[in-house]
């Protein structure tokens, strides 16, 4: 009998909740809605409010943040005794932006700010001692870290050596010793999660970089203004740099939830419109000039245009875009920008094919192996990390790829990971075999000699082994809510919309149909016949569904005609057309 071409997932599907019809009838919404809220953890009337009307001043001020105020002195210390300071920042999107709004606040307080971006591929990921050296070297006083740093002990004794004051923005996971004692630079301190001298902790521990850069930014402003409430030129830089900061907490893909959906919300709204050409030149390359931004278009369009120039080059050029450019050298480095992220498309595709390869011959695809671990000299380290999401996509199992350098002999790595298998913590368990690591539970990067990486695979992979079960490992779809057909109109698409924007803590919402029809024939659509279009009904109903990606499932629904889908509904115009459709995500069919 031949395989079918259906991977079945597990369906998760959310209980009903009772209170969903009164918050609807509260907030005029669809009940659709108010259980989507309620299944992102907002149950309650204010809760709920805040959620879909977010405040500016809901957000936690700056004094909240341990070190913000402690660090904001020294910077304006540094500032009116004309010291050279040095931004030193990470070379991904949360780490540009971050470092392009401490440059204007700076610069807005009156100093004459530097920056400094490692090279991804020279230098790896991180604040480096020799880096540090050549900087106080130039002249430099004062080095502001943003997106890196909690983990750069060797790099603040540099500094110290040097007498170089360090500043260090971060929100990765500081290292721990065997006691779990955090383990700290010897350097001021600015994190989200780090506790401050006298014990405080920060309402918001998942932050981004650019999002504790904006904090210590407005702690600068209220310094310079000597006022809890900026001044004007303050309070606009400040409404400009949310949509910087947006763009860090989107990319760096971190919990939208809270004060991070409010300055994404903010930060959306206002992106269009920035007053920065660089800002400006990134939209139009992007093709999104005169469209409302959401979630998706900073996700898949803008922050892989930034990112791009980092894996493939230097991401100087990028803060370049975002800082000091102007109108007409803000289009041409767009345009290399753009560039660069078809190059880097076409690199992932390549690598991302001897991987799947790879995975298969080295019987890494085996019930019995939960974990991937692969390594190669042909391999982009600016790359890798890219691939790692796409295996986990398709093996469902956490992934660590490694560029190995043959003039070195050392490879850089790059993981993502599942759920219940924090990766930052697994890397620290199989230390030994590493020279460096860093990141997050969902995704972290490390360097190991060409020699070890045998076993950190073993250990890596027995460590999977241990914690991960074959029920981890089978991909799950979590469903908001099972919606008839005569739900699907225009203001349920509309209500939806108002969640808005979708990621990490506040997915895209996906919905669940009952058992309903085929009516008609299937059709492959789209240049290379890859997607499948069709209409589905329920004897009294139709609505008309698109499936991307889904061509090859076109003649067992024809085998079965009956399927439940899961799916988003999306409002499509085509041809003077206007109706409610499916996006359709995945399918279940009968059992024979």
């Amino acid at each position: 009998m031949q395989k079918s071409p259906h991977m079945p997932k597990d369906w998760v599907i959310a209980p009903p909740w009772p209170g969903r019809d009164e918050l609807a009838g509260v907030l005029g919404i669809s009940p659709v809605v108010a259980h989507v809220l309620h299944n992102r953890g907002v149950a309650d009337l204010a809760t709920a409010r805040s959620f879909l009307r977010p405040q500016f001043t809901e957000l936690c001020p700056p004094e909240s943040m341990p070190g913000a105020i402690a660090a904001a002195r020294r910077i304006q210390e540094a500032i009116r005794g004309g010291e050279k300071i040095v931004i030193y920042g990470d070379y991904d999107v949360d780490g540009i932006a971050g470092v392009a709004i401490l440059w204007h606040c700076l610069r807005l307080a009156g100093g004459q700010p530097q920056f400094y971006i490692p090279h991804r591929l020279e230098e790896g990921y991180g604040v480096n001692p020799q880096a540090v050296e050549t900087l106080a070297a130039e002249g430099a006083r004062l080095i502001i870290t943003v997106d890196c740093g909690i983990t750069a002990v060797p790099a603040a004794e540099a500094a110290r050596r040097c007498g170089v004051q360090m500043i260090v923005t971060d929100h990765h996971a500081p290292h721990r010793d065997e006691t779990g004692r955090l383990i700290l630079p010897e350097a001021m301190i600015v994190h989200p999660s780090v506790p401050g001298g006298d014990g405080q902790t920060y309402p918001n521990p998942d932050l981004s970089g650019a999002g504790v850069a904006f904090k210590l930014a407005w702690a600068v402003a209220q310094l310079v203004s000597e006022s809890r409430k900026v001044g004007p030129a303050f309070r606009d830089f400040l409404v400009e740099a949310t949509s910087l900061a947006a763009l860090g907490i989107i990319a760096d893909v971190v919990p939208l939830k809270g004060e991070n959906r409010i300055i994404a919300c903010h930060g959306l709204r206002g992106l269009a419109n920035s007053r920065l050409a660089g800002v400006q030149a990134l939209i139009q390359a992007s093709g999104l000039t005169g469209s409302k931004l959401s979630g998706y278009d900073i996700g898949f369009k803008l922050a892989p245009r930034l990112n791009a120039i980092g894996r493939m080059g230097h991401a100087r050029l990028a803060v370049d875009l975002l800082t000091r450019a102007s109108p007409e050298e803000a289009v041409q480095i767009a345009a290399h920008l753009d560039q660069q992220n078809r190059a880097r498309q076409a690199l992932e595709r390549k690598i991302a094919a001897q991987a799947r390869e790879m995975v298969v011959a080295e019987g890494q695809d085996r019930d019995t192996v939960r974990a991937i671990v692969l390594a190669s000299e042909e391999w982009h380290a600016g790359v890798v990390g890219i691939v790692a999401s796409r295996l986990v996509e398709e093996f469902g199992r956490p992934a660590v790829l490694i560029a190995l350098d043959p003039a070195s002999g050392v490879g850089q790595g790059s993981g993502r990971s599942i759920r219940h298998f924090p990766l930052h913590t697994a890397f620290a368990r199989c230390a030994e075999h590493l020279l460096s690591f860093g990141g997050h539970d969902a995704a972290a990067g490390l360097k190991v000699e060409a020699g070890r990486v045998g076993d950190f695979r073993a250990a890596f992979q027995e460590l999977a082994g241990r914690q991960l079960t074959a029920a981890d490992l089978r991909p799950k779809l979590h469903i908001d809510d099972v919606a008839g057909l005569e739900q699907l109109d225009e203001r349920l698409v509309a209500d939806l919309s108002k969640l808005e924007p979708f990621g990490a803590g506040n997915p895209s919402p996906l919905l669940a149909t009952d058992w309903l029809e085929l009516v008609g024939e299937p059709r492959a659509v789209g240049a290379a016949a890859s997607h499948l279009q069709l209409t589905l009904g329920n004897g009294r109903l139709r609505c008309r569904g698109v499936a991307f990606g889904k061509a090859k499932l076109r003649q067992e629904l024809l085998d079965h005609r009956r399927c439940r889908v899961a799916f988003r509904p999306v409002l499509n115009q085509w041809n003077g057309r206007r109706g409610v459709e499916m996006q359709i995500e995945d399918f279940q069919f009968p059992h024979p």
